[in-house]
């Protein structure tokens, strides 16, 4: 089941599942098509979870748009990661976008409410994934398989795709405890037409852990061969590694022991390896980097959708830029970043390549509607190293890096920084191997009295910029709200500070209005 294939099953698979309301927990996903007669055909399980892999790259039954997974919003909006991207991206030193579509702004200014469009549409795809996720091991239980006389080997089979879908279903957790903090938790073992209860983000966070602690053994090594684009246990080390470096934050608790631990069982992956190309990371023959070990799969003609690679790439193009460059059929004019992210490159470093300065001010003096604002970011491309264009010039075939070596590297580094064991020698060594590939030689290496908190935060923006990474690490680091200040932050020019109840978004008025026991973060 190669990824690359795994979407043509989607619309064959009859499992149109969508969940009423938006982020409505309270009822069972709906189908026209009943369990009692799907599941007589064995490659119905096979066809669920190439759904629920799908959930992250499309937005419904008809692509790029038709039958969308979620109403009230439109559906480009609502895909999976270009809502994640936009919330970590937008309210960032690193990221603007010029567009005045309803609430988008705010998303730019740190201005949002609990009725903003994005932050709504994002909680409502998380849960659509967790109603998805609990619904196929609902109907994978041992119960179930016997009752319809499924094979020895095929129930072999089927738990390998259940140990899948609850790596995806930890995915989407640890995505809604970085986003919003406590929410409703609910697994396949909830009743439905009962009301979920609202877990604290200390017990999100657990869950999620529990889940990838469990089935990371038994998932494949690495997302590769068959097992591409698929739940591994190199992709469920970096969530585990994700939520350990964060814990402290999110739980009152560090881990930082905890988030090296995880990071070097990633680095010890057999294969994995930085690709010494950067740039193919981040473009069409990037199926073939060794760094990549979770991607999400894009394709021109079976994964159609107005959000991922579609509107990375477009939307960061314009002003000036030669679309067929990127291998688009033409820019957007949206995306772009602020100055503060430019002035962390140095001379030398090829990583400032991505910074697009020609006709572009640099500092921004208007945002919507506005030409020239800022360097553009020219990073994703439909397009491959080696010059080939992807056979759709207007939804891409590029794969999106979710989670990469490089990142781990720069887990480990901060992590032995932040007292969590390891060595700064091997923290040391791994920045200025990323950081040889990014000066083409050892002119951009540091020393270890260099090596520093500060250092690997910029570090970070200038190893993952644009990889939606920048509003987790600024918080982490106590500079996203009420303390550190970037142009238009807080909607006016120069920037300003927010209040700290930002560093989490709001549960959105439709949840709770669908479920009032459900308590709203403090600010709101």
């Amino acid at each position: 089941m190669h990824m690359k294939s795994i979407t043509r099953l989607v619309l064959a698979a009859g499992v149109a599942l969508a969940v009423a309301g938006c982020g409505d927990l309270t009822v069972e996903p709906k189908s026209d098509i009943t369990s009692g007669n799907i599941f007589k055909d064995p490659n119905s399980y096979r066809s669920f979870i190439a759904k629920l892999y799908a959930g992250l790259a499309v937005t419904g039954q008809s692509g790029p748009a038709g039958s969308a997974d979620i109403s009230g919003i439109d559906e480009g909006f609502s895909q999976y990661l270009r809502g994640y991207w936009q919330l970590q991206q937008l309210p960032t030193d690193e990221t603007i976008i010029g567009w005045g579509d309803p609430t988008l702004q705010d998303v730019n200014f740190q201005t949002w409410s609990s009725a903003n469009l994005f932050s709504g549409a994002m909680y409502s795809r998380i849960f659509y994934q967790v109603a998805l996720a609990n619904q196929f091991l609902r109907e994978t239980s041992d119960a179930k398989l016997s009752e319809r006389g499924v094979s020895a080997e095929l129930k072999t089979t089927i738990q390998g795709y259940r140990n899948e879908a609850r790596f995806l279903r930890a995915l989407s957790y640890y995505h809604a405890v970085d986003l919003f903090g406590p929410v409703p938790l609910v697994d396949e073992n909830f009743g439905i037409g009962a009301l979920p209860r609202q877990g604290t983000r200390t017990e999100v966070f657990n869950f999620a852990e529990s889940e990838l602690l469990a089935i990371r053994g038994a998932l494949a090594p690495r997302s590769t061969g068959d097992y591409y684009g698929r739940a591994s246990t190199a992709a469920a080390n970096m969530i585990l590694a994700h939520l350990y470096l964060n814990a402290e934050e999110w739980t009152g608790t560090a881990r930082y022991s905890d988030a090296r631990a995880a990071a070097e069982a990633v680095i010890a992956t057999p294969g994995l390896a930085l690709d010494p190309n950067h740039k193919r990371i981040f473009s069409l023959d990037n199926t073939a980097s060794p760094e990549i070990i979770f991607q999400i799969p894009f394709d021109g003609e079976r994964t159609m959708t107005w959000g991922g690679m579609t509107f990375l790439i477009h939307a960061a193009v314009g002003d000036g830029m030669n679309a067929a460059d990127y291998g688009i059929d033409g820019g957007w004019y949206g995306l772009r970043t602020r100055p503060e992210t430019v002035d962390r490159f140095t001379t030398g470093d090829t990583r400032a390549d991505y910074l697009v300065s020609n006709a572009h001010t640099k500092s921004i003096a208007c945002v919507e509607g506005c030409s020239n604002q800022g360097y553009a970011v020219g990073k994703f491309r439909n397009k491959a190293t080696t010059g080939e264009v992807g056979k759709n010039l207007t939804h891409p075939d590029t794969d999106y890096p979710m989670f990469r070596l490089a990142d781990a590297y720069l887990i480990y580094a901060e992590a032995v920084l932040r007292g969590g064991g390891g060595t700064r020698a091997t923290a040391l060594g791994y920045v200025n191997q990323l950081r040889r590939r990014a000066f083409g030689g050892t002119a951009g290496d540091i020393t270890d009295a260099q090596l520093t908190l500060p250092f690997i935060l910029d570090e970070r923006s200038r190893e993952l910029l644009w990889e939606g990474y920048r509003r987790q690490d600024l918080i982490r680091f106590g500079l996203f709200s009420d303390a550190g200040i970037w142009q238009w932050k807080g909607g006016v020019q120069p920037g300003k500070l927010t209040e700290s109840f930002r560093d989490l978004y709001p549960i959105p008025a439709s949840e709770r209005s669908a479920n009032p026991t459900v308590a709203q973060n403090p600010g709101y």
